[in-house]
């Protein structure tokens, strides 16, 4: 939704037309055309045609017309949409020491306070630092081995939940991810219901999700408008603003502070916070950086751990097939008389091609996080200014025909050889971003959602719910956002046996 009023819409106007004619007045002639795209309007550009839904459908439409990397224009910003893996790696892999700062949104950065995160860090020193923290103590699988049993025990508390309430499953996936990466990141234990620390950061999460939407507040197109009071007419992004940075602000703080607490008593348990403190005085700036990037890690890893885990729910819903044949491996490889582990993981080559499918059926961020251009540079004959805005279509890249043969199919064997034929391309070099902004936490979701995926299958029946008679069949629809999770959805979940309702019953604890 556009936060628009008559006001605002006669303010673009003029700043526009100020823009326009101070840009003709000192503009100099460009080294070589921009890439192509739909024409624009004189003084407002494409700002009119940039989708506010799903905006990863429309770029993929267009590109059937204009080719794999195209250009768009809104007052005082150019915008390039790469709809293919070729171009994503020509730029944002082979040419990342240009192509890894980040675009500047005033109502995210700046008026809710998201700039410190390191998803929205500039490239330089603070950013470096950031990663090399988090590649430190989850960079790599070897680093992450580590919290399995963490892991292990929060899915099968997980399990636990499902059986008692199946008709909340969504509740219990957020809530499951919520504990690993709270855990992980604080050493905080989460309550078994209406976590306040869970509850907290689920809200700063959509909260997050709302004020990064293409398009969604004017202010980001006029930065300007950042300075008008809020009680001026237009000007309720102000006091949304307000109120979301407040919540983000108790986020950072809340868990920090637990973690110091229980590091300060002698009790704290490892974690991310807990290795970066121990046994060291920190300076203003690096507790900042310790603060910041391990709140970072919660942003970055639970909301998408969540819709991932809920599509593949989804998923086993609609391809009773592909749950079959999951299972059957399950059972040949662990049995059923304990629950898979990590330590299954290398035998179960079916549950590892699902969970591939998983990340490209349902790509959880379609248009990824924009990157932005340091320098000018010319791509394919084509101009690409200095502080141009990148985006990747991710969702066309998992979705490309020649790519991956019918892929609104559910189908983990694409990834397996068949009759001689190699795999389709490996999803995870496209999901998980690229160069060197690529998802520094992308082997701990892996993993988060490899074992609440074979778990799940080892105990569970998945199947269309059934009311009054009737069977329903859910709906395949994804939101828009800059994370996008399934539509929601009801299914029946049911223990497959005795002895699955005795493995989900067994006591777990730390």
């Amino acid at each position: 939704m556009l936060i628009f009023t008559n006001v605002t819409w006669l303010d673009l106007c003029l700043a526009s037309a100020g823009v326009y004619l101070v840009k003709q007045a000192f503009n100099k002639r460009n080294p070589a055309p921009y890439p192509p795209g739909p024409p624009g309007w004189p003084l407002i550009g494409n700002i009119t045609d940039i989708p506010h839904n799903k905006p990863w459908l429309t770029f993929a439409k267009w590109s059937k017309t204009y080719g794999d990397i195209l250009h768009i224009e809104i007052p005082g910003r150019h915008i390039i949409v790469l709809n293919s893996v070729k171009a994503a790696i020509e730029l944002l892999d082979k040419k990342s020491s240009i192509y890894s700062d980040r675009p500047f949104l005033t109502m995210s950065c700046e008026l809710v306070g998201w700039k410190h995160a390191l998803g929205f860090l500039s490239y330089g020193d603070r950013f470096r630092n950031y990663r090399k923290n988090i590649h430190r103590i989850m960079g790599s699988h070897a680093a992450i081995d580590v919290y399995q049993p963490i892991e292990e025990i929060e899915v099968r508390r997980f399990l636990k939940r499902v059986v008692a309430q199946p008709e909340q499953l969504n509740a219990h996936i957020r809530h499951t991810a919520g504990a690993i990466i709270l855990r992980i990141s604080y050493g905080y234990e989460v309550k078994d219901n209406n976590d306040p620390f869970v509850d907290l950061a689920g809200r700063a999460m959509h909260q997050f999700s709302r004020c990064t939407e293409t398009g969604a507040f004017m202010v980001d197109i006029m930065p300007w408008l950042a300075n008008v009071p809020e009680w001026f007419p237009g000007a309720g992004f102000k006091r949304l603003a307000r109120e979301w940075r407040q919540n983000l602000k108790e986020t950072v703080d809340a868990p920090y502070k637990f973690a110091k607490d229980q590091i300060a008593a002698g009790i704290a348990p490892m974690s991310y916070t807990s290795n970066l403190l121990n046994g060291r005085t920190l300076s203003a700036e690096e507790e900042h950086m310790v603060k910041w990037s391990a709140v970072s890690i919660y942003a970055g890893g639970a909301d998408t751990t969540v819709s991932t885990i809920y599509s593949i729910f989804l998923a086993m819903t609609l391809f009773p097939d592909v749950q079959k044949k999951a299972q059957a491996e399950i059972d040949a490889v662990v049995g059923t008389d304990r629950l898979p582990s990590f330590a299954d993981r290398d035998s179960l080559p079916y549950i590892e091609a699902l969970i591939k499918e998983s990340l490209r059926w349902n790509a959880v961020a379609p248009t990824g996080f924009g990157h932005c251009v340091s320098e000018d540079d010319i791509y394919d004959g084509y101009y690409i200014p200095k502080g141009t805005m990148l985006i990747p279509n991710i969702w066309s890249m998992l979705n490309d025909p020649q790519t991956y043969a019918n892929p609104s199919q559910f189908n983990p064997e694409r990834f397996l050889d068949n009759d001689g034929r190699g795999p389709e391309r490996e999803p995870r070099t496209i999901s998980f971003g690229f160069g060197r902004r690529i998802c520094p936490g992308m082997h701990l979701a892996d993993a988060s959602i490899w074992i609440s995926t074979v778990m799940s299958l080892a105990v569970f029946d998945i199947s269309k719910i059934v009311e009054n008679g009737v069977e329903h069949t859910p709906e395949v629809d994804f939101s828009s956002g800059l994370v996008s999770h399934p539509k929601p959805f009801k299914c029946s979940i049911k223990p497959r046996s005795a002895k699955a309702i005795a493995l989900i019953q067994q006591d777990v604890n730390y």
